[in-house]
């Protein structure tokens, strides 16, 4: 069942965590922070709204991280209910598609709640200096990936929160599947 994130709350700070990427290293929001902003994506690996364009999320994630924007994927998934999203696969597919941020497991769900992700793909623009500027769609895509030209709002945003350190007023919420809860 799909799931419609809720708008952006403008200044809404970014939660800090502590958690675990594929390699066991523990990295905190500070740590990936950069100098002109911060996105936060929810993603998984079984979900087919974010396997529809995960190979646009990595292109986005490297031209906004060449722009000043640090970046970091969480998985909040329970991975006894949904084993293609625990700790081990998470490593397998960020070797296999070399991620060029690190994917962090959210094993407590906390992080999540934290944030007040509803969904896969979840995206979370900060400003270096604002709060919350983006909490919109990566593009037009949905289950299946859009056009090959979809505009790249989320790039457009993020690159305008480095720029300006604000994100557009106008913004389409994001869609996916549901965050997998532990029961």
């Amino acid at each position: 069942m799909a799931v419609q994130a809720p708008v952006c709350a403008f200044e809404t700070p970014a939660p800090d965590f502590a958690l675990p990427d594929t390699e066991g290293r523990i990295w905190r929001l500070a740590d990936v922070a950069g100098p002109n902003g911060t996105l936060i994506l929810f993603i998984c690996n079984h979900c087919p709204y974010v396997k529809s364009v995960l190979d646009r999320i990595l292109r986005d994630a490297r031209d906004l991280q060449a722009l000043g924007i640090g970046v970091a994927a969480i998985s909040s998934n329970d991975p006894v209910a949904y084993p293609e999203d625990a700790p081990a696969e998470l490593a397998r597919l960020a070797r296999e598609k070399a991620f060029s941020f690190p994917y962090l497991f959210d094993e407590t769900q906390d992080v999540a709640m934290a944030y007040g992700a509803v969904c896969t793909p979840d995206f979370f623009g900060y400003g270096a200096a604002t709060g919350l500027q983006y909490r919109g769609r990566l593009d037009s895509s949905g289950r299946n990936p859009g056009p090959p030209d979809a505009r790249r709002e989320l790039f457009e945003a993020m690159k305008r929160v480095a720029e300006t350190g604000h994100g557009p007023a106008d913004q389409v919420p994001a869609m996916g599947c549901s965050i997998k809860w532990r029961a």
